[in-house]
């Protein structure tokens, strides 16, 4: 399994695999409904905007030439704390066929490596409350719960 750099060639992939992500997560609270009726209707602005930032990188995960998902990492300071530069897991995703396969375990231990190359000195990931599966993951992947994050719609 490797991370593949996204070009802007990989646009659509990414957009499948996000609008997958993206719809799943509904399940979890009102304020993850997606305003798109349809992957189709999925613009590709967020994914060009990815490439003009220097800090956000979109990875193809592959296996034997095939692609199995995606991962966006983007680089980060704290310059008030003593872990200063992070790599945060904005985005994991691997298809349902490949998941349970050591996959999402092999995606973190290369961003890992990517972190530390890129003089990261911690790591940060959010999953939903609820998403029992998520949270079950990154704590055997060695995450430790840090914080909460709350949520209030405007009307």
């Amino acid at each position: 399994m490797q991370l593949v750099e996204a070009t802007e060639d990989d646009i659509p992939v990414l957009i499948d695999y996000w609008y997958s992500l993206a719809t799943d997560m509904e399940q979890y609270g009102e304020t993850n409904e997606v305003a798109y009726d349809g992957v189709d209707e999925v613009a590709e602005d967020g994914f060009h905007e990815h490439f003009e930032d220097e800090n956000i990188t979109d990875y193809l995960v592959e296996d034997d030439g095939e692609t199995v998902g995606f991962v966006t990492l983007r680089i980060g300071t704290h310059p008030s704390r003593t872990y200063e530069r992070y790599t945060h897991i904005v985005n994991l995703f691997v298809e349902a066929e490949y998941r349970s396969q050591g996959y999402g375990s092999e995606v973190v231990e290369r961003v890992k490596e990517l972190a530390q190359a890129n003089d990261c000195d911690h790591l940060k990931v959010s999953c939903e409350w609820h998403n029992d599966g998520a949270r079950r993951f990154y704590e055997d992947t060695g995450f430790e719960e840090k914080q909460v994050t709350f949520v209030q719609t405007l009307e």
